[in-house]
């Protein structure tokens, strides 16, 4: 936007220019007219020297307006990538929210079966202790074993997942 203030002030320039020298070109014809019609002869056409100015001036006119296009264009370009390059980061910021989100569920899992393995290994523990352990303990620490065996399972898929999500891209990009 800043490559923008110089042009503007070239383009307001060449307008002010254009303004003084068509002010000044009706007073030099009236100048040169004959009043009232007596005298003289009427030129026909401006004169040289002013058509020769007027005609630089619209080629300065020109050249500004072409340049004002083309940052116009530059802007609506780097608007373009960067609405682009925000879509993108939102869409990333979705899916690794979606993804902390999953291991966090993991995580609260596996901290659950490993409280319960904790708990059923204690009370497997003191049976032993006592002499008799209880088949109904032994199938509670087998069964939270497994459970914190599988908690531990999802929360490895979860980070393969995850992984692999980062990959993906890398694998895209590569492939072109």
């Amino acid at each position: 936007m800043s490559d923008l203030a110089p042009v503007e002030r070239r383009l307001s320039s060449a307008l002010d220019r254009i303004a003084r020298q068509l002010d000044k070109g009706p007073a030099r014809a009236a100048a040169k007219a004959p009043l009232f019609g007596l005298g003289g002869q009427r030129e026909h056409g401006p004169d040289p020297e002013q058509a020769a100015t007027i005609a630089s001036l619209r080629d300065a006119l020109e050249k500004e307006r072409a340049a004002n296009a083309q940052l116009s264009e530059r802007v609506h370009q780097v608007k373009q990538r960067q609405e682009t390059t925000i879509g993108q980061l939102e869409r990333r910021l979705a899916r690794l929210t979606e993804q902390l989100d999953l291991q966090s569920l993991e995580m609260l899992r596996l901290k659950k079966a490993n409280a319960k393995l904790i708990e059923s290994n204690g009370a497997l523990r003191e049976a032993q202790i006592e002499g008799f352990p209880d088949a109904t303990l032994i199938n509670k620490s087998i069964s939270a074993e497994l459970e914190a065996l599988q908690a531990e399972r999802r929360a490895e898929m979860a980070e393969m997942e995850e992984i692999l999500a980062e990959l993906k891209p890398l694998i895209a990009a590569e492939s072109r």
